[in-house]
């Protein structure tokens, strides 16, 4: 089993930048990509970046130039930097880790809220 503790969620004004970090414990060795998703009222679920364990990204198109996912393998978090946030990026932003052989793991989510 692996648990992913997220924390870094809140209130920005649009134009400001936000946080998100992820922690996972548990049976993490066999852990493979970890990636940010999130869900907008009324919307379904989309995912938002993914990194693989080398490092490698993959960004959905809105955020692009404005978000940054990073991963410390030794420390078995990831995180999501946000920056230029915008009313379109209001949404529970939700951790996830895959293992080998495609179990997924989720975190209980973290509220952003953008302000116009």
């Amino acid at each position: 089993q692996v648990q992913l503790v997220e924390s870094g969620g809140g209130l920005v004004q649009a134009g400001g930048s936000l946080r998100l970090s992820c922690a996972a414990s548990g049976t993490i060795s066999s852990i493979t990509v970890m990636g940010w998703y999130r869900q907008a009222p009324g919307k379904q679920r989309e995912l938002v970046a993914v990194i693989t364990r080398g490092g490698i990204t993959n960004y959905i198109g809105s955020v692009k130039g404005r978000f940054t996912i990073s991963r410390d393998n030794a420390k078995n978090t990831v995180s999501l930097q946000m920056s230029s946030l915008t009313p379109e990026d209001t949404a529970v932003y939700f951790c996830k880790a895959n293992q080998l052989g495609s179990r997924e793991y989720w975190g209980q989510g973290t509220q952003v809220t953008v302000s116009s």
